[in-house]
């Protein structure tokens, strides 16, 4: 069976990890998986296609500039991503090149994919969505806006007044491109799943939830003391860690619950001896810090740094808007860090309140310090929530059992199409 991934970035942000440790597990299990990319990071090989020419490696680079020239129009934008899609591609003559038997969409953005081009590539699609856009007018976090229950419009996003905006047009492209596509979407969260199953462009559709996997191999717990060492870190203070791709400029990942809810509780934390890590950003040059050392750690592009760093660390908080099944926490979990989140999206599919870790109400950033120093100023609690949190990441997202519940619906599909 030849399977064909297509993903923006290579090992790269959420998807581009999850989509890159999900084909080494298929290529471990005897699937020729290839990856069609935009932009590849980390190690190169002849399963992952980027661009070739050096006008394809230009273009790829002025992609992302050219997706967001339509929303300078809408000057009152919330700051949330928001995608067009509506460039050229030249997708379609590489997949036909490569004639798979099924084709897996990831995050498709960033100008790599026009939203016309997929009801052409005359194959069966199979589409992890690693956030809310493939269902919307082009947002990618609707927060609490319910639009695409109908036809989106009057974009909240966007800051729109009007129905017929920019969102609106974007639905209705892909409405009527995507009418009869032959898809099955698959979704990490059971949250996200239930989002798709209301929306208009996907009611009906055959909607799987099948989670992200790690590799325990390459992602684990690690001597303490000898991450510490690695990043130069104090072995007697307590280690606060908080991180995703641009964690410190992306509104969703929370960093401002973050310092408001360490500025909350200072002097206790003073007293455990706590500092701050952040990782995936840079201290924002508009920002006096809080009170509290912070660490930044800039941007880990390969999972032995990662691995080491989460291992250094004594919680991980993850106070984001609205997320998906993040890489992040389950990364955290397996390295035996427990994790204290807002309860939004699809983290409680993976975090249990005070079981392997801790669900504060949303956007309560009291709340998100309670559950820091419960966390931290308990040893006995840290220590079993830890062990908990390894356990839930080995029992339910083992990457093998991922990879063979994929090829279980590869299988399906493949012989439902020459029926």
């Amino acid at each position: 069976m030849k399977v064909l991934f297509i993903n923006t970035h290579y090992m790269h942000g959420g998807a581009g990890r999850a989509a890159g440790r999900l084909q080494i597990a298929l290529k471990n299990i005897g699937v020729d998986v290839k990856q069609l990319v935009q932009n590849g990071f980390g190690d190169r090989h002849d399963s992952i296609i980027g661009p070739l020419s050096p006008f394809e490696k230009l273009l790829a680079l002025w992609k992302p500039a050219l997706e967001m020239l339509p929303l300078y129009l809408y000057n009152k934008r919330n700051g949330l991503p928001f995608s067009t899609s509506f460039q050229s591609d030249i997708i379609l003559s590489k997949v036909n090149e490569l004639n798979p038997d099924i084709i897996h969409l990831h995050w498709t953005c960033s100008g790599f994919v026009k939203i016309e081009t997929l009801k052409k590539l005359n194959k069966p699609i199979v589409w992890t969505l690693h956030d809310s856009w493939a269902f919307t007018g082009g947002c990618h976090i609707p927060l609490d806006c319910d639009r695409y229950i109908g036809k989106c419009g009057n974009c909240a996003t966007l800051g729109s007044r009007f129905d017929y905006d920019l969102s609106r047009w974007i639905w209705n492209r892909k409405f009527n491109s995507w009418r009869g596509l032959d898809i099955t979407l698959v979704t990490p969260s059971n949250w996200l799943a239930a989002c798709v199953r209301s929306s208009s462009l996907f009611r009906g559709k055959r909607v799987e939830v099948i989670p992200n996997g790690l590799d325990f191999g390459t992602m684990s717990c690690i001597d303490k003391h000898i991450a510490r060492k690695m990043f130069s870190l104090d072995l007697e203070k307590k280690y606060i860690l908080f991180g995703a791709v641009n964690a410190t400029s992306d509104k969703n990942k929370g960093f401002q619950h973050v310092v408001s809810a360490l500025r909350a509780v200072l002097k206790e934390l003073a007293a455990l001896d706590c500092e701050l890590l952040v990782f995936g950003g840079y201290e924002p040059a508009e920002f006096s810090g809080f009170g509290l050392k912070t660490h930044y750690i800039g941007y880990l592009h390969d999972e032995v740094s990662i691995n080491l760093l989460y291992s250094a660390a004594d919680v991980f908080i993850a106070p984001s808007l609205q997320e998906n099944l993040p890489n992040t926490i389950m990364e955290a979990m397996a390295c035996g860090l427990p994790v204290v989140a807002f309860s939004v999206g699809g983290i409680p599919d993976i975090v249990n309140h005070k079981l392997n870790g801790y669900l504060a109400q949303p956007y309560n950033t009291d709340d998100l310090a309670h559950g820091l120093l419960s966390i931290l100023s308990n040893l006995p609690f840290c220590e079993q929530l830890s062990r908990t949190a390894q356990d839930t990441i080995k029992d339910r997202f083992n990457i093998n059992d991922v990879a063979g519940k994929h090829l279980d619906l590869y299988s399906t599909l493949v012989k439902d199409s020459l029926c």
